[in-house]
């Protein structure tokens, strides 16, 4: 069957069939593109050339020869092409060719999951057979028998293996690695985007551990590196490996015909710009590509949705016209056979549809499937076209459909597909030389070879390493003899060291009974996701948090099933330190981040409806990190009203009563950084005080009496007095929502990476500002970036906001917002709007 008339008998339908287009807000078409090839390179192995031949290939991409002669010739090689263009066969035909040339030659292949591991080693065996001696490829991850693993250590050629077990598992161990070690010739790292924020600055300096053993080995391996479409691919992959690379990014591999469909799920109250389900979307979407038989995969962004959405298309199965048995779901937790069957299954066309999470978005071969929909954007540009990859991979026409929920980002790139469809906005960001992050390393590295005097850490100048490694001598961890710096504490370090977070602020949470471990947060970030009462969501799965002991690092948590999630209720203060650059009204700077907790809210899945509200004590916390700031004229700062005559000392007065401390939250003036804010009880305007009226003119007596006044903090006041919120105040949070939900786009972060907070007028700006500050402590590079882009994301901020098609302002534009006798829409876009003035200030 043609590709031509494979497209007729499902896709064609559909583009003409009004109940699929209803909501279809951009429909494009990607032509077909032919390969373009090029020779082998002339020096590459003659039974490679022959093994390729025998398959079929008697040229390569052109991407894929210019990788491999790049790599011939010495370079450390970045490829930077879609999924599915043969990324694989680059790094592998350098590694081969070597093994030919020199069998006691040795490679270290790094990705990001153990599922790829094994599913690329099948790959590199495939590709081996046939050749004058097959090469040993082994994987070793934590899955790895003991008993296999002395012998892979010995004799294995091809190590393949992941960034946690290289860290604990590998690395402090070199010593019984001395074949690999000294041998060792390239190091594969795939899928590098994925290295970025807190975990790519960890590899970082895991990498720089590597080279200090390579080197001790006497050895230099050479890196071929593969990256989705970032915006700084050759910046960002020279800061993770502390070296320059070769960059190819001119993809040669040939495509089919690709429908790429935004869905926007209709309306189901226009006043409240609320729509329907992207979940119940989804299952439309897909129910109309799986009845045109279409093999068909669906992604969520998490467990919980994955298994309710493979519940709703197993129960539509027969009208579909499949068996319910060829419907399945993938995501971890399942069991390694569950997932190759699957795998297989695809690969065979016997399932016909399956629903994942992320799990199926890298390079795992199931084969060519026909339609994609991804329900939710998924976070990044790089990982949505990755998602859409996974069809269409023989040349025959497929389709995609992005289901956009009602978040404000998804909403924006509905509204604006250029965004997505022109280069990619977004940057990788690490920061290797983060001092939590370096500290933790530098005790690595110290366990496994003593430091010389002299000696570097990667980019790091020897002047800086002297100084860190002496404050890990008086720390204890290090001994110092003859200006060289030896291991001395008794722990293991590399297993105190996560590459998720920064181990020194972090808490385990515990499962109970059992004792089992099932995450960890940073201290810091303990007051979002693991108080005492809230629901932790774990992959999709629900634990009750029912204690906290903060001296040991612990939160226990029990299995649950509820029918809510909880959000605290926080009061978080942004106080500048240090201000590092500083262009109008936006500056970059250190900054202390002061969280305190008091409360949380139980809120109905879906429906979002708050169910209660419970009280909350937890210690503050305190963040030493970099953030980007805004600020407004000094017009708009509040501006005193007219109390009467006795107004400055009655405020005195109450809030010396109070103890200088919030009476609703408890926060005092020294965590927050400046005065109370005292609140009348009864509102002021009902005593109707008009000091030129003498019958009116001493009713502040009454309204400023001790009795009716309350010492609140600015984010107490405005709860308690919300219907009279300021236009200012107001704006400022609906900007300040926008921006949070924007920002990602261009950082390539988690959203849980940035907190946005604002101040109608902070003690050091003395204006009403915006502060946008990254959770590591120290700092990655997110504000940096926000600093240096700032122009092009405020555009984006008010175009969200602008272009949102609600009248009065809603949760996918400005964000959930109390009621007020201002249109919080159009305070968002004055405040906005005034936030572009660049006067300097």
């Amino acid at each position: 069957m043609s590709a031509h008339t494979h497209s007729k008998t499902w896709l064609e339908p559909l583009l003409h069939d009004p109940a699929f287009q209803r909501s279809v807000v951009h429909h494009r078409i990607l032509p077909a593109r032919s390969a373009q090839y090029a020779p082998f390179p002339p020096d590459l192995h003659p039974a490679l050339v022959e093994a390729l031949q025998r398959r079929g290939i008697q040229a390569l991409y052109t991407h894929q020869a210019a990788a491999v002669s790049a790599a011939l010739q010495g370079r450390h090689v970045l490829l930077v092409t879609p999924t599915a263009s043969g990324k694989t066969l680059a790094y592998n035909l350098p590694v081969l060719h070597t093994l030919l040339h020199d069998p006691n030659a040795r490679a270290l292949y790094i990705y990001p999951t153990k599922a790829l591991a094994q599913d690329q080693r099948m790959a590199f065996q495939h590709l081996a057979e046939g050749l004058p001696v097959a090469p040993r490829v082994a994987v070793y991850d934590g899955d790895t028998p003991a008993a296999a693993r002395r012998e892979i250590r010995a004799s294995a050629q091809v190590v393949m293996t992941n960034p946690d077990m290289l860290h604990t598992g590998i690395l402090p161990h070199h010593t019984k690695w001395l074949s690999f070690w000294t041998n060792l010739r390239y190091i594969i790292l795939d899928e590098v985007h994925h290295y970025r924020g807190v975990f790519g600055s960890h590899l970082a300096n895991v990498l720089r551990r590597c080279h200090r053993i390579a080197q001790f080995y006497g050895c230099r391996p050479q890196f071929l590196c593969g990256s989705a479409t970032i915006a700084n691919p050759r910046e960002f992959v020279e800061r993770l490996i502390d070296a320059p690379v070769h960059l190819v990014d001119e993809n040669g591999a040939p495509s089919g015909e690709r429908h790429f469909f935004f869905i926007n799920p209709p309306m189901v109250n226009e006043e409240l710009n609320m729509r329907r389900s992207a979940l119940l979307e989804g299952r439309r979407v897909a129910g109309a590509f799986i009845a045109r038989g279409a093999q068909t995969i669906i992604f969520t962004r998490a467990r919980l949705n994955t298994e309710v959405l493979l519940t709703y298309l197993r129960n539509d199965a027969p009208a579909l016209g499949v068996a319910t048995h060829a419907v399945r779901g993938y995501r971890g937790g399942y069991l390694a056979r569950e997932r190759r069957d699957i795998e297989r299954g695809l690969r065979e066309g016997r399932v016909r549809a399956v629903v994942s999470t992320n799990a199926l978005e890298l390079g795992i071969d199931i084969g060519a499937l026909q339609a994609c929909v991804i329900v939710g954007y998924p976070g990044t540009i790089a990982s949505t076209w990755q998602q859409a990859g996974r069809v269409g991979r023989r040349g025959a026409p497929s389709a995609v459909a992005l289901v956009a929920s009602s978040a404000p980002l998804d909403q924006f790139l509905v509204q604006h597909p250029e965004w997505f469809f022109d280069a990619s906005p977004e940057h990788a960001r690490i920061n290797p030389d983060n001092l939590p992050i370096l500290i933790d390393h530098l005790r690595c590295a110290a366990f496994e070879l003593p430091f010389r005097p002299g000696e570097t850490f990667g980019s790091l100048p020897a002047e800086m390493v002297q100084v860190l490694l002496d404050f890990l001598v008086e720390e204890g961890a290090l001994h110092k003899a003859a200006d060289t710096y030896y291991w001395s504490a008794p722990e293991y370090p590399s297993e105190q060291v996560s590459l998720r977070t920064l181990t020194p602020y972090r808490i385990l949470i515990v499962e109970q009974p059992g004792g089992t471990t099932i995450g960890e947060v940073d201290r810091f970030a303990v007051h979002q996701m693991c108080f005492p009462g809230a629901i932790y969501l774990h992959e999709g799965r629900q634990y009750r948090i029912t204690a906290l002991d903060w001296e040991q690092g612990r939160a226990e948590a029990v299995a649950t099933e509820v029918e809510y999630y909880t959000r605290p209720i926080t009061k978080t203060t942004v106080t500048p330190q240090n201000v590092l650059a500083h262009e109008g009204r936006h500056a970059l700077g250190e900054v202390e981040v002061i969280r305190r907790a008091t409360g949380y809210k139980q809120i109905r899945f879906f429906t979002h409806e708050v169910l209660g509200q419970h009280s909350l004590t937890l210690p503050e916390s305190r963040l030493h990190t970099t953030a980007y700031w805004a600020c407004l004229p000094a017009s708009f700062a509040p501006q005193r009203r007219d109390y009467g005559p006795n107004w400055e000392t009655q405020r005195r007065k109450a809030r010396r009563r109070d103890g200088f401390r919030c009476q609703m939250c408890g926060v005092s003036e020294d965590e927050l950084g400046r005065e109370l804010d005292v609140h009348h009880k009864r509102p002021f305007r009902e005593f109707e005080y008009d000091p030129t009226d003498p019958t009116r003119a001493d009713r502040y007596l009454l309204a400023n009496a001790l009795d009716n006044l309350i010492s609140l903090c600015p984010t107490c006041h405005r709860r308690a007095e919300p219907s009279y919120i300021s236009e200012t105040a107001l704006g400022l949070q609906g900007v300040a929502h926008a921006l949070e939900h924007v920002a990602p786009l261009f950082l390539m972060c988690d959203p849980a990476d940035i907190g946005v907070t604002t101040d109608i007028n902070n003690a050091f700006t003395q204006r009403p500002t915006i502060f946008v500050y990254e959770y590591a402590e120290g700092g990655i590079g997110f504000a940096e970036q926000l600093f240096a882009l700032h122009t092009r994301i405020w555009d984006t901020v008010g175009a969200l906001i602008r272009d949102c098609p609600c009248r009065h302002g809603c949760p996918s534009c400005v964000g959930p917002h109390p009621e007020s006798e201002h249109n919080a829409k159009q305070a968002a876009l004055m405040v906005w709007a005034a936030l572009q003035n660049e006067e300097s200030q």
